[in-house]
């Protein structure tokens, strides 16, 4: 066995009581607290971030192929289903699905209030499991065959603002010339707390937009297009867009809402600035707790010195010691962090205010590559501010260190 190994093992926290047991156990749980809060914080964040991204794509897709036309600021300029993109879009093997997509804007009518909304017409394409999620009460819209439906799902806003629930008709005036309407039935209201959405979109057939605007069957609006992985939208964006048709935009959903997903990759520098402090932090007490052992163990330092043993070696019986407590508090850390995961994941113990978080409970993604990143930093770095203390006993003198009190 290494003899270095061997002595640590030998006055590590286990064998040994008093003040060097409680040091140790210091050690040992300021490395488990600060891994857990950093484990911690990167669930929150990757989960929080998933959220409200997976919320926004499931409205709108990763991007939007668009008529390369200056129109509306609420329409869109009709397109054909029968353009090369849509036609072949399946070659691409990114490409997860495609759908279709139209707006119009109108005038909502409840009972006493009207309310400025914009129609957001689908098709039986529409990705409705993904939208699943943020469907709150009632169902989405069936689709007919013969003719546009007249169903439609609101908003639990615009529910709210003009008394409105499940069940009940509505009358929607267009805005075109000369202005038009439609009873609508609304069957079922939706909630993902972002004011883009909620405020003013309601979903219905894109065949009643194109009844309404004098389009063909095979017209649309544009195209929504998801992909397999979204974390690589910038990195397909340039092969999709050569594959799109010359008269077709594409817009990068991260885009065109910009201010989300900024604010979102903002929230990042405030984890990796606490990650930094962390580190910080559980380094000096590692130096520090190092540096009081050492001193305490002066006496045996000057034995071990006295029978032949070389600076190396003992620097080593401390190292070694220090590899220990640090794997100690990081394999409690890791339990405490991922136990907490787990119970938020399962049962939502903390609940948010959605006016000012977007989501109703504290979301937790399981980013399991992160994790292993994170135990890496932490036990390289804390390992190798070991050796700053360490370096103190090649100073010690064998007669001192003996006659040490």
């Amino acid at each position: 066995m290494n003899l270095s190994y061997f002595i640590a093992k030998r006055i590590s926290f286990k064998r040994t009581g008093g003040f060097t047991g409680t040091i140790h156990r210091i050690a040992v749980a300021s490395v488990a607290i600060g891994l857990a809060i950093t484990t911690i914080s990167f669930m929150i964040l990757g989960g929080f971030q998933n959220e409200i991204s997976n919320k926004v794509f499931s409205f709108t897709g990763h991007y939007q192929g668009l008529k390369f036309v200056s129109g509306n600021a609420f329409e869109e300029v009709p397109v054909s289903m029968n353009s090369d993109f849509f036609q072949n879009y399946k070659s691409l093997d990114f490409i997860r699905h495609v759908q279709v997509f139209a707006h119009k804007p109108g005038l909502l009518k409840g009972d006493e209030e009207v309310e400025g909304v914009l129609m957001k017409g689908v098709g039986p394409d529409f990705d409705s499991l993904s939208f699943k999620s943020s469907i709150i009460k009632g169902r989405f819209i069936q689709f007919s065959d013969s003719a546009a439906s007249n169903e439609v799902v609101i908003s639990k806003k615009i529910a709210n603002k003009l008394l409105l629930d499940v069940g009940e008709r509505v009358t929607m005036y267009y805005v075109q010339e000369p202005p038009r309407f439609r009873r609508l039935e609304i069957v079922g209201i939706y909630e993902t707390f972002l004011e883009n959405f909620d405020d003013k979109i309601l979903i219905g057939d894109i065949q009643t937009i194109r009844n309404l605007s004098g389009w063909s069957d095979d017209q649309v609006g544009g195209f929504e297009i998801f992909v397999d992985n979204p974390k690589k939208i910038d990195t397909y964006a340039e092969g999709l867009y050569d594959f799109m048709d010359f008269d077709l935009r594409l817009v990068k959903v991260t885009d065109k809402y910009l201010e989300i997903f900024d604010w979102l990759q903002l929230l990042n520098n405030n984890v990796y600035v606490f990650l930094g402090l962390i580190l910080f932090v559980a380094a000096f007490n590692m130096v520090s707790i190092l540096f009081i052992l050492i001193m305490e163990r002066t006496q045996m330092i000057g034995i071990l010195k006295a029978v032949g043993a070389q600076n190396r070696q003992i620097r080593r019986v401390f190292v070694w010691n220090g590899v220990r407590i640090i794997g100690r508090g990081m394999l409690i850390g890791n339990g405490i962090g991922l136990v907490f995961g787990w119970l938020q994941d399962q049962f939502r113990l903390i609940p948010l205010d959605p006016e000012n978080y977007y989501m109703s409970f504290v979301p937790i993604d399981w980013n399991w590559p992160v994790f292993l990143m994170l135990n890496v930093v932490v036990l390289v770095v804390t390992t190798l501010v070991l050796f700053i203390p360490a370096m103190l006993i090649s100073n010690i003198k064998p007669i001192k260190a003996i006659k040490f009190d």
